[in-house]
């Protein structure tokens, strides 16, 4: 089944150099369900270490699959391969703000710069594309990794939450981080809806 992913290019929303963000996909399924049931990349998302069924699976993709949230399948290009998934969620069109959130999902896939450039073509989608104007999130501090790749992608920390997460380690903040459109530059979506010019 995997080897199917790799062969066929998915539907795409927006390609970047190394990755690209598609819809969710049904057929994905077990590949979702087994990337929640990591209990540490569970930790880091912020969920209670539990074991996810099938049936719980299954009605979050049909939430997130018909929901207001704008939820993504992270791609890496070389064969198309699904590595993630990643989301603007809370999206305000009122008051442009938006929260993200960004998983990859198998281990050996971290670490790789994947994370980063998912966030900043979630980034391109929020500003370029539906013209918000603040994008925010929380992490847990001790997730250096998580805080490396969203300060990459162009996130600032706001502020803190003191001691506000509980790990194996002891107690951390969670930090609060958020970029604006006027400190972003438009990696893909710029190109893409630029005028060509006037027509004869």
């Amino acid at each position: 089944m995997a080897e199917t992913h790799r062969l066929e290019q998915p539907v795409l929303n927006i390609v970047g150099e190394r990755v690209a963000l598609g819809p969710l996909r049904r057929d994905l399924l077990p590949l979702y369900l087994r990337w929640i049931n990591d209990l540490a990349a569970a930790h880091w998302l912020g969920l209670e270490p539990r074991p996810m069924t099938v049936e719980a699976r299954t009605a979050w993709y049909d939430r997130a699959a018909t929901g207001e949230d704008l939820v993504f399948t992270i791609y890496a290009r070389e064969e198309w391969r699904p590595i993630g998934t990643c989301a603007l969620k809370s999206v305000d069109h009122r008051h442009g703000t938006a929260g993200i959130g960004v998983h990859i999902g198998d281990v050996e896939d971290r670490g790789k710069g994947y994370g980063t450039e998912a966030v900043r073509l979630l980034l391109d989608v929020a500003f370029t594309a539906l013209g918000l104007h603040n994008v925010m999130l929380s992490v847990d501090a001790s997730n250096l990794a998580g805080v490396r790749a969203y300060t990459r992608a162009g996130f600032n920390e706001i502020g803190r939450r003191r001691q506000a997460i509980r790990g194996a380690a002891g107690r951390s903040d969670e930090i609060y981080m958020d970029c604006l459109t006027s400190e972003f530059v438009s990696p893909v979506l710029g190109r893409v809806f630029a005028s060509d010019g006037p027509r004869p």
